[in-house]
């Protein structure tokens, strides 16, 4: 596919030199001047050389040998177990021997802080280090480098001490569940077998939290020892982590150990792939849970992308250091190899604006103070995604008497359910994509694709970007190929805009890219070059509900070697929402496989219902439909009937719906055809409806009950619901689950709910 990346093999690491792009700087730098500064001292000049001077010439002639006292034995002992202690002893030895403070030994290169040191004093060296290696304008082998790139390279104040950070970072990642997944080389045999494993759930564990669920998984169960090992910080990066406990100590609670948003953390930080399909959304009252999910899973998105930079940082600083000794040449070392094809690592997929500012307000509160001194183009964001702008327009479009339906005017909120105004009341914009880069002091919105750490977009605005880059051979959309974190929120939101667009969004990621971008081939893993970054990739799916398309690309299209976890739960059902006297009548017809189902349906309505819809005299028949293809394929019947019909569909114009309604209302149309996505997007009250038919189950199980209260009449209200026994997942969120598995499993074929 790519010229410069060749076959799926990858390319064979060539021996000789190559330039690095390292972006670390590395303490050497600043030692050589030291010495140099030193050795250009003369006696001459500056007088009598002090302690500190002459420290930096070592005896040539005499070596002195101390005998160790009783005292240097204790101190010895208490430097094994003390890393206080040690450095002491340390320091009392270099000013005996008449070595400064300020200059390092070959045998201390490997050395760190211990991550307990003050902050402040470590962002205080830090800043100095910056400073002396921008003056020399000499960074790690760089000949030049903006101060931008240096605060990119450095992510984790904790480790840039700017003494040696190189074991602290090792320290922080090297026995991380981060380090263990993406240091993990998969076999060819392990590759092919992955593409054709039928997954199986070999364990279950009860969901905290959540009545009537359960996590089940694949491999090893290691959801049982969450409660277990309280002092520890969760395999988080440490600053990350306080940070997060200041903020949930902050709002009022204290037990985080147990908290649903750590917990999910967990979940998460297994990087196993994960299938939530019984989330509360926030426009359904359950905003609690739903805060608590996004957090758990925008902490595991910084910690990814931050113990991601640590270890390239760690490395930029080794191979500077190594080309030194070796003169130019580079290191042959596996441990290298820290790199993607390009830089973005997480991608977050969402269906609207308004849930986009959610998600990229509250990653920036998490994010840690120092880390957001400064977010970049936060104005132009808050324009483009915040609504009060459009809540002014609105307030303008309603004095000047606009006709135009907006959907979440002030002045029809009183007549739409709570959670349409919740869902829909900021902007609905559903065409987005932008980047997210993190540096050691700011957060930039709107940074360049290959030079972002999280790209956040809507399924459509990535089509969109595909779509280009296939017309125009200058654009590309390659920054979607080192994606080790998929992040799916409000599925079931997707699904009711368009479920195509998402999966070939999904299709497109971790794929071999047709350009280099700058990225230095010797440090891309090598999983990357042979074609395996899907088998990496971990995917989180969330919904609030599961159909079979969110089922299917969790089963066909998340490819994780490590695993996979996923909830199972039991609906209770919505029946007792119903406050109409309605006898609710449910036909079973048989389908054989999934494939005939939409023949058999139709089938079944054109020989079984549709004789008694044309022999009643009685109008205000509305049949309820799920998908825009089932609509077309009744239309064209009704059409070829010549029956009364009039037509509510996503697609029809506000001056159509408005004459269809009046048309159902008075009679002059005898029959409405109604989708659930034009209730979705509408939630119309449609007056005059007689007769009820759902010729397919709704997949939100709330419009089950508010389209049956709409039922109009006095007495002998009736509604028919059409369903087949693959429809189970849509039926027990209606019925129940015990309900939903005796109907489908029943000799009967005909049920009736009062």
């Amino acid at each position: 596919m790519g010229k410069q990346f060749g076959n799926n093999r990858g390319l064979k690491r060539p021996n000789k030199t190559q330039k690095f792009e390292s972006t670390r700087h590395t303490k050497k730098n600043r030692c050589v001047e030291q010495e140099k500064i030193a050795h250009l001292a003369s006696p001459s000049s500056s007088g009598e050389l002090s302690e500190e001077e002459t420290g930096n010439v070592a005896p040539t002639e005499e070596i002195i040998h101390k005998e160790s006292s009783t005292y240097d034995e204790l101190l010895k002992l208490l430097s094994s177990s003390s890393k206080s202690v040690a450095h002491a002893n340390k320091q009392r030895q270099r000013q005996e021997e008449g070595i400064s403070d300020t200059e390092e030994d070959e045998d201390d290169e490997t050395s760190s802080l211990p991550e307990e040191v003050d902050d402040d004093a470590k962002e205080i060296d830090n800043e100095s280090l910056k400073s002396d290696k921008l003056q020399n304008g000499r960074i790690a082998g760089v000949d030049k480098q903006t101060e931008d790139e240096i605060e990119t390279s450095g992510l984790d104040e904790e480790h840039d001490s700017g003494i040696d950070d190189e074991s602290a970072v090792e320290a922080t990642v090297s026995d991380s569940a981060f380090s263990r997944h993406v240091g993990h080389i998969l076999s060819k045999v392990e590759v092919d077998n992955l593409s054709t494993m039928k997954w199986k759930y070999k364990w279950e564990v009860p969901a905290i939290g959540m009545s009537n669920s359960r996590w089940v998984g694949t491999g090893e169960c290691f959801l049982k020892d969450l409660d277990t090992n309280l002092n520890i910080d969760y395999d988080m990066k440490l600053k990350l982590y306080k940070h997060w406990l200041d903020l949930y100590k902050t709002s009022g609670k204290n037990d985080f150990h147990s908290s649903k948003q750590r917990l999910f953390f967990t979940l998460c930080n297994s990087y196993r792939d994960i299938l939530h399909c019984n989330k509360k959304p926030f426009y359904l009252k359950g905003l609690e849970d739903d805060s608590s999910v996004m957090d758990g899973y925008i902490m595991h998105s910084l910690n990814h992308v931050f113990k991601t930079r640590d270890i390239v940082t760690k490395n930029d600083s080794k191979v500077a250091k190594d080309r030194e000794k070796s003169k130019d040449e580079l290191p042959n070392d596996d441990s290298f190899l820290d790199q993607g094809f390009t830089r973005p690592k997480v991608l977050i997929l969402l269906p609207l604006a308004s849930i986009a500012l959610r998600v990229v307000k509250r990653l920036i509160q998490l994010t840690p103070s120092s880390h957001r001194a400064t977010v970049e183009h936060m104005d132009r964001f808050s324009k483009e995604f915040d609504n009060e702008d459009v809540e002014d327009s609105e307030d303008e479009n309603k004095e000047s008497g606009s006709g135009q339906d907006f959907g979440n005017l002030n002045s029809q909120k009183s007549s739409k359910p709570s959670d349409f105004d919740s869902l829909f009341g900021g902007i609905n914009n559903d065409h987005f994509v932008f980047g997210i880069k993190f540096t050691r002091r700011s957060i930039k919105l709107y940074s360049d694709f290959y030079s972002s750490d999280i790209i956040v977009a809507s399924a459509l605005g990535l089509l969109t970007k595909m779509g280009q880059a296939e017309k125009d051979k200058d654009k590309d959309v390659d920054y979607l190929s080192s994606i080790e974190v998929l992040i799916i929120d409000y599925a079931e939101v997707i699904a009711m805009q368009n479920w195509s667009y998402l999966s070939s969004v999904v299709k497109q990621l971790n794929l071999i890219p047709s350009k280099q971008h700058g990225t230095d081939v010797m440090r891309i893993r090598q999983w990357y070059l042979d074609g395996y970054a899907r088998f990496y990739r971990q995917t989180i799916m969330l919904s609030s509900y599961l159909n079979p398309d969110i089922n299917a690309m969790f089963n066909h299209q998340c490819l994780n070697y490590q695993g996979k976890v996923k909830l199972e739960c039991e609906c209770k059902g919505v029946l007792p929402k119903v406050v109409l006297q309605v006898q609710q009548i449910y036909q079973r017809f048989g389908a054989d496989t999934v494939v005939d189902i939409d023949d058999a349906r139709l089938e079944y309505f054109m020989k079984k219902v549709f004789p008694k819809i044309k022999d009643s005299v009685q109008g205000g028949v509305m049949i309820f439909i799920s998908s825009y293809f089932e609509f077309v394929r009744i239309r064209n019947f009704l059409k070829s009937q010549n029956a009364s019909f009039c037509l509510l569909s996503e697609y029809t114009k506000q001056s159509d719906i408005s004459r269809a309604r009046v048309w159902f209302f008075e009679g002059k149309r005898k029959i409405m055809l109604y989708t659930e996505r034009m209730h979705f997007y509408h939630r119309y009250k449609i007056r005059g409806i007689k007769n009820l038919l759902f010729y397919s189950l709704p997949e939100r199980k709330e419009f089950y009950p508010e389209i049956v209260n709409m039922v109009e009449g006095s007495d002998n209200l009736t509604s028919t619901t059409l369903f087949s026994r693959f429809d189970q997942l849509r039926l027990e969120r209606i019925v129940g689950t015990a309900n939903a598995k005796r109907m489908v499993k029943s000799e009967k074929e005909v049920f009736v709910f009062c």
